[in-house]
C-alpha cells in the first residue's frame, strides 16, 4: 500500500478513537466505515471497529468485526483479543477460552505484544478467570 494511503488510514483510525473517547461512538464508527469503504480488506480497520464496539458492550457486532478481520489475517492478536472478550461477554465460555488461549504463545501472541502489549495481561487474566 502506498505511504499516503497508509497515512490516511492512520488518520482515520486516530480520528475514530478520538471521537469515541469524546463519547461519539457513532461518529467514530462512521469514520471507520468510510475508511473501510475505501480499504475493505484492512484487518486493522475491522479490528478497530470491533474494539470500539466491544467497549460499547455491543458484543455481537464486535465479534462479527473481529471474525471478518481474522479471515484476512488469522493470527491478528488484537482481533483475537476482541473476539475472545466478545464471546465471553455473550456467555460463550468454551469458545472464549479457545480464542484467548491462542494468545498464550505463537504468532497471535507476538502480534498482540507488538501492537497492544498492554492488552496481554488483561487477556491472560480473563483466560484465567474463565478457566477458574
Amino acid at each position: 500500500m502506498p505511504e499516503d494511503a497508509l497515512m490516511l488510514l492512520a488518520r482515520a483510525r486516530n480520528a475514530a478513537f478520538a471521537e469515541a473517547a469524546r463519547g461519539n461512538l457513532g461518529q467514530g464508527l462512521g469514520i471507520l466505515q468510510d475508511a473501510l469503504d475505501d480499504e475493505p480488506m484492512s484487518h486493522e480497520l475491522l479490528a478497530d471497529m470491533g474494539a470500539l464496539l466491544l467497549v460499547a458492550g455491543r458484543h455481537e457486532q464486535a465479534a462479527n468485526c473481529a471474525e471478518r478481520a481474522l479471515k484476512i489475517h488469522p493470527d491478528h492478536g488484537p482481533s483475537l483479543y476482541t473476539l475472545g472478550f466478545a464471546l465471553s461477554g455473550r456467555g460463550q465460555k468454551k469458545q472464549a477460552i479457545e480464542v484467548l488461549s491462542a494468545l498464550k504463545s505463537g504468532p497471535a501472541a507476538d502480534s498482540l505484544r507488538a501492537e497492544s502489549p498492554e492488552l496481554m495481561p488483561v487477556a491472560m487474566t480473563e483466560l484465567q478467570r474463565l478457566l477458574g
